[in-house]
This record gives C-alpha cells, structure tokens and sequence, in this order.
C-alpha cells in the first residue's frame, strides 16, 4: 500500500514544509501591534517543529539554538523566548477555542533566575 505523502524523519524537512503551508494559508502578522521579531509563518512552522520532536517550547526553542541551518531554513535572525512560542500556540492552534475566552494557553510558568 502506498502512502498519499512522502513520510521523512528530517527536522528540517518538516520545518521547511511547515513554512511553505503557513506562507499559504496565514498572514504574516497576527496582530497589528506585533513587534515584528517572527512572522506567523515561522513560529507555526516551529510549533510543527515541536510536535514532529515530541518536546516542550524550551525544548524546541533549545534545539533552535542548538542548529544553525535550521534557524536558516525558517529565516530566523534569533530563536525565539519558549513564552513566545506558547503565547503563538493559543494565537495560531485554537484547537475550538471560542475566539472571545478569556483564558490564556497553557504556558509554563518562568522559572527563577
């Protein structure tokens, strides 16, 4: 049995797709206030990034760090804070979430420095 889409076990190749569909389907701000650091693009195609590694916003955010080309393939001049990225999770995977509730994600809370 043949499978419809080519399975790839690639960060890179992930993140790459990732970006592609979001340049497709979202605008590029998702607020007219953003500050500008990321596009929506990007930090959807780091979400996609954290699911295909199975890991937490520190730990998707450590491997950004981590991987210089990857941080190439989405254009990204730094890596963004993991509250971030939690912050754009609420923001871009609704997941039903009625648009007017006044609850916020499920973002960790920082740790003491």
């Amino acid at each position: 049995m043949k499978t419809p889409t080519p399975m790839t076990k690639s960060p890179r190749a992930v993140a790459r797709e990732a970006l592609r569909l979001a340049q497709d389907a979202l605008p590029v701000y998702t607020s007219a206030r953003s500050r500008k650091d990321f596009t929506a693009h990007q930090l959807f195609a780091v979400l996609a990034l954290k699911a295909f590694l199975k890991t937490d916003y520190r730990g998707v955010a450590q491997f950004l760090a981590d991987f210089a080309e990857l941080r190439g393939d989405l254009g990204l001049a730094k890596v963004p804070h993991y509250s971030t990225l939690c912050y754009a999770a609420g923001r871009l995977l609704k997941r039903g979430r009625p648009s007017s509730s006044s609850t916020g994600p499920p973002c960790p809370p920082p740790v003491a420095a």
